[in-house]
């Protein structure tokens, strides 16, 4: 009688590495005809189907060019998925132009910093507060008010192209897609 031997794979640790097991490693090759190489990309085979392909990189590249999701649906279902897709994907505008991946703090652009900072509020200030500073410090620093002054004229003009960068931010910031 022979004694069966215990592998070397018990317990912890393991002795030998995970990748070196002896029996046969399962992989799927692509599922273009006639390639060779392994299919490690999922495709799948019609719109709302469970079923999948496997290609390799290129094959699936190559598949995904000429995917098209709207494939086989009638003009009316086409339009309905399409707005439900868009609409789904709306909250990805937020990281559009000058929000999260722009300069700033994060909410605000550069530009509407470095305004902020000529009208002297913090990042924080809503539009009123901003309306109401650029009022007080045109009022102050207007031509008509002090002729003569150059200084005033020129910070009167960094005011109102401060005011005018934080309109057109709130007027984007508000604006709504039909």
């Amino acid at each position: 009688m022979s004694k069966a031997r215990r592998s070397n794979d018990w317990g912890f640790p393991r002795w030998r590495g995970y990748g070196s097991a002896r029996e046969a490693q399962q992989v799927r090759l692509c599922d273009r005809h006639g390639c060779d190489r392994p299919g490690e990309c999922p495709a799948p085979k019609s719109p709302n189907s469970p079923e999948r392909w496997y290609f390799c990189q290129e094959h699936a590249a190559e598949y995904n060019k000429g995917w098209d999701y709207f494939a086989g649906l009638d003009e009316e279902e086409r339009a309905s998925r399409m707005k439900d897709e868009q609409r789904d994907a709306s909250g990805f505008r937020s990281s559009a132009h000058h929000q999260w991946g722009g300069p700033g703090d994060g909410t605000r652009s550069r530009d509407e910093m470095r305004a902020l900072d000529v009208l002297g509020l913090d990042s924080d200030a809503d539009f009123d507060a901003v309306r109401r500073n650029w009022r007080a410090l045109a009022k102050e620093n207007h031509p008509d008010v002090r002729p003569g002054d150059a200084e005033a004229a020129t910070r009167f003009q960094a005011i109102q192209t401060a005011y005018e960068v934080l309109r057109a931010a709130e007027e984007r910031r508000s604006w709504k897609p039909a």
